[in-house]
């Protein structure tokens, strides 16, 4: 069986694990990178030495041209993914990307379009999609068996702002936002992905602090079905920590810093046997095996578009004051 080609626009940081990933997958092999900065390329290949066999070049587009690609990865700053994408799909290549997928509404609709008349896979790199706790939340959700959901409070802080000064992540040109856009995202998306609830609207409190990006995000929610939550995401934190809560009419689920528990109707609470659990993958094994035909799309671009129209509308509520509706259309 032929393996499945790809190239990396944008080779720093995190596109290590993919690559490391992609290598150990026997349908795909890494036959190009392309980054902007030598450094990026030598940590590659010091972190993955087979990296060292692929062609190399600092203009994504010139890499389109001359290799003969299946597919392409895009690990590159938020604001560039919507031209890296729209190119590669346009060429018929498919495409896993880093999240967010794009920063603005309009563009999110744009590629969907384009990805659809295409008929490529596009994957978003949303790892928890794929998390067997996370997978698990989902599942009891859509069973109905603990009732409907009622309430969501979702946490997250980090010390984002201090790791992140004098990078381009809090640069708007290239970053887009601040963190709600960066690590939140990752917070609004699985919310949003294993409730499978709509918002309505959302009112939010933004404090920059002395960046030019958002820092500190603080998002009441009402969602359609009339239940409501809390998006809590602290960039201005000395430390990791992240909380989510389902609450149903018959119980709730916690997700305490990655440990995940159950407390039944009566109170009791427990965690989950590990017999009960999903099983878990990674986004490059669904990715290249939703393009071989063997898996299904876990992160389809249609979880980009929520996660920015949510977040495009807590923007606009933080400049305005005042609630602001999300329109959760296609």
């Amino acid at each position: 069986m032929a393996k499945i080609r790809v190239g990396f626009i944008g080779s720093g940081g995190i596109a290590r694990g993919h690559f490391k990933r992609l290598h150990g997958n026997p349908g795909a092999e890494v036959v190009a990178l392309c980054d902007t900065s030598e450094k990026s390329i030598e940590a590659m290949v010091a972190a993955n030495p087979s990296a060292a066999g692929c062609a190399v070049y600092n203009d994504w587009r010139e890499m389109l041209d001359k290799e003969r690609l299946d597919g392409v990865q895009i690990h590159t700053p938020h604001t560039l993914h919507f031209e890296q994408a729209m190119e590669s799909v346009g060429r018929g290549l498919h495409v896993l990307c880093e999240k967010p997928m794009v920063c603005r509404v309009d563009h999110a609709k744009e590629l969907i379009r384009a990805i659809d008349k295409a008929g490529v896979v596009f994957s978003l790199s949303y790892q928890r999609h794929h998390m067997p706790e996370f997978r698990y939340v989902r599942e009891v959700v859509m069973s109905g068996e603990m009732g409907p959901l009622h309430y969501i409070q979702a946490f997250q802080a980090q010390g984002w702002y201090r790791g992140t000064i004098g990078s381009w992540r809090q640069d708007p040109a290239l970053s887009g936002g601040g963190q709600l856009n960066d690590s939140g995202s990752h917070l609004v998306d699985i919310v949003l992905w294993t409730s499978g609830l709509v918002p309505a609207s959302v009112f939010a409190f933004i404090e920059k602090l002395e960046a030019p990006v958002d820092i500190l995000t603080a998002a009441s929610v009402r969602f359609t079905n009339g239940a409501i939550g809390t998006f809590s995401v602290i960039g201005h934190a000395t430390g990791w920590w992240e909380d989510i809560t389902w609450f149903f009419d018959k119980g709730a689920v916690y997700m305490r810093n990655g440990r995940l528990s159950v407390m039944d109707e009566k109170g009791q609470v427990t965690e989950p046997p590990t017999k009960e659990m999903p099983t878990g993958s990674d986004p490059d094994t669904n990715w290249i095996g939703t393009i071989l035909g063997t898996e299904t799309n876990e992160a389809p671009p249609k979880c980009g578009l929520r996660v920015i129209q949510f977040t495009e509308a807590a923007w606009l509520s933080g400049d305005s004051g005042l609630p602001s509706a999300v329109v959760f259309d296609d």
